[in-house]
């Protein structure tokens, strides 16, 4: 029987739990309640919702053709646009925005007005692209370390340097000392949020003990993938999964020791399920 470590860290994060507990609790409210995308990165809560009733709105088409009802702002945030959309419809919502993403929007906002923004992340994220809606002049997404060091600064600008809050927390520290050789007038603000670097600092530890490791998440989330790239650096048979039926192991592999660990957006009996069946059958 394999030794098994799972994260402490592992699952939903704060801002994940409020997100999905003020889903479930308008879900069970009556009829008229959407969400604009998905309230989190995660299929098996997302269809679960749509049971219970909360059916996703995927784009401001579908947005604009809504004429009543309750609209959950997803944990990823929106930009300012889509509020403004819903205000001048009249159109009711609930902003479950992740309060750190709230944050970066706050900052974005006021710095923008002077200084253009530079967003590390991915520029395909909703997180990312509602962060760039808060900003009122210039915004410039950096994806990695490459791009930073292509990146030319306009003489006499000044900038302001956030991150998506799911990015991982070494290679920011990487970009943010690329940019302090090249930039001068420069707010550099660390909006990695506390969970992300928890998790990561504990996936990485355990990762680096075990003989295999399992990462739970779905491939949409961020901050899950961001937890595989981690732990594939420090062992050599990490399995990236979303659930249990999706853990398909190498039947020649002697396994001493089992790591597992969860994206923020994991759900706490999907763990458990996986927790369970690596006890008792590996």
């Amino acid at each position: 029987m394999a030794e098994v470590i799972t994260a402490k860290t592992a699952g939903f994060c704060f801002g994940v739990k409020r997100a999905v507990d003020k889903a479930y609790e308008l879900a069970g409210n009556g009829e008229g309640i959407y969400s604009f995308g998905p309230v989190i990165h995660n299929d098996e809560v997302v269809g679960d919702l749509e049971s219970k009733g909360v059916k996703v709105l995927n784009d401001e088409e579908e947005l604009m053709a809504l004429e009543k009802g309750t609209v959950i702002l997803r944990s990823h945030g929106v930009t300012k646009h889509v509020i403004d959309m819903l205000e001048k419809k009249g159109i009711g919502y609930i902003d479950v925005t992740c309060p750190f993403v709230k944050r970066i929007h706050d900052i974005v906002y006021e710095e923008s007005n002077e200084r253009d923004i530079l967003i590390v992340g991915n520029p395909d994220h909703p997180e990312v692209q509602g962060i760039v809606g808060w900003c009122r002049g210039k915004a410039i997404v950096i994806k990695d370390a490459t791009e930073a060091a292509d990146f030319k600064p306009v003489a006499g600008r000044g900038y302001c340097l956030v991150s998506q809050t799911t990015y991982n927390y070494k290679k920011f520290e990487e970009i943010v000392e690329i940019f302090k050789k090249k930039l001068y007038d420069t707010h550099y603000v660390n909006t990695i949020c506390n969970a992300t670097e928890k998790h990561q600092t504990e996936a990485r530890d355990i990762a680096s003990k075990v003989d295999m490791m399992i990462v739970i998440g779905d491939e949409k989330s961020s901050n899950s993938r961001k937890l595989f790239e981690i732990c594939s650096e420090q062992c050599e048979h990490t399995y990236f999964i979303q659930t249990l039926k999706d853990l398909k192991l190498a039947d020649d592999h002697q396994v001493g020791s089992v790591g597992i660990t969860a994206g923020a957006s994991t759900p706490k009996y999907i763990i458990e399920e996986v927790q369970d069946y690596v006890r008792n059958d590996i």
